[in-house]
């Protein structure tokens, strides 16, 4: 076969091919959306806090007002720039185009009224894994027509998620890991975006093992390193020294012993029940645990006498496995619940 008709049929299969994949992912769009997510999770530790807006209420409205100001910023930005870059092709908006981007503002839709809905019903804990199947979905559905090595990502995104949370990994490692997908992953992506290019299975292989590679490594380096900071040792304080001394600047080291009691003050509010100041739930430590206090206050690091020092909050201490309630002839209405408190956890080392 001479090589004009060869030229011809390889023009027609290239044509043929724009046809099914007729969208393009602007390179700043990943770049605008990544800097986007990855900046809300980290301001999340730092900004509309518990200790800045303590009604519940007006936190979760602050949030939402928050994510919409974010995202709506970002995507007018998106739009405002992928318009500039059609008018230069001269092109113009497809109707699937129009149908994915509607899809994308769904789905980010979701992902923020699930983060408001997270104050009041629970569930916090997925809120990575929402947030990264969300994206996942949305470069998924965007690479069936567009690039394939989207659909790639998007895949491997949401079995991140999915494979955190069936892990359990600790709130604070997803929470890496969606950075890093977001500020990370994003951006980098939009360097392998080559326009519907048809690549062989090798090389797709081949650029999604590497993303997913620097994408998983970066953040669990990261957080290894940002957890690799020890408390200092210092003499450890027994709680009657403790609190017989008037002294609590600085960090301290405090023994509870087993026996200790630590009630746990229950707010309690709505209209069913009668608000009771004192509502107690009187509980006793069963063993010995060393606190770290800084000018008074728990730092969040806590281990067992000689042990090694764990960081509550990226673990999976408490849980409530169930609530009923029932009516006894003898003793009245009854509300029973059951409370699981493992002292286990992720180590610094």
């Amino acid at each position: 076969m001479s090589d004009p008709i060869v030229r011809q049929l390889d023009s027609i299969q290239s044509m043929l091919t724009r046809g099914q994949r007729n969208l393009r992912m602007e390179r700043h769009s990943l770049i605008l959306w990544g800097l986007a997510g990855a900046g809300l999770f980290l301001a999340s530790d730092s900004v509309l806090t518990a200790e800045q807006i303590s009604d519940t209420t007006q936190r979760a409205i602050a949030w939402l007002l928050l994510i919409a100001t974010i995202l709506g910023g970002t995507g007018f930005a998106d739009w405002h720039l992928t318009r500039r870059v059609k008018e230069a092709r001269d092109e113009t908006w497809s109707f699937i185009h129009r149908q994915v981007v509607k899809l994308l503002w769904l789905l980010m839709g979701v992902g923020a009224l699930f983060t408001f809905a997270t104050f009041f019903f629970g569930g916090a804990y997925m809120l990575c894994t929402v947030w990264l199947v969300l994206i996942g979905l949305a470069l998924y559905v965007h690479g069936l027509f567009s690039e394939e090595v989207l659909e790639w990502a998007g895949g491997i995104i949401i079995a991140i998620g999915i494979a955190g949370l069936t892990a359990r990994l600790p709130f604070e490692t997803m929470k890496w890991i969606a950075t890093a997908v977001f500020g990370l992953g994003l951006p980098l992506l939009s360097l392998l975006v080559d326009h519907g290019r048809e690549r062989t299975f090798v090389l797709r292989l081949a650029q999604a093992a590497g993303w997913t590679v620097v994408v998983l490594a970066a953040p669990l380096i990261a957080h290894r390193y940002a957890s690799a900071s020890l408390p200092p040792e210092l003499p450890v304080i027994s709680l009657e020294d403790y609190r017989s001394g008037a002294d609590v600047a600085g960090l301290r080291i405090v023994s509870l012993p087993a026996g200790t009691r630590v009630p746990v003050k229950v707010e309690l509010s709505g209209d069913l029940f009668r608000p009771t100041p004192d509502a107690i739930l009187p509980l006793t430590l069963d063993q010995t645990v060393e606190i770290m206090l800084r000018d008074g206050l728990p730092t969040g690091d806590i281990r067992a006498p000689g042990g090694t020092w764990l960081l509550a909050r990226e673990t999976h201490w408490i849980s409530i496995p169930w609530m009923k309630a029932s009516l006894d002839p003898a003793h009245g209405p009854i509300v029973e619940s059951a409370l699981v408190v493992d002292f286990h956890g992720t180590p610094h080392h």
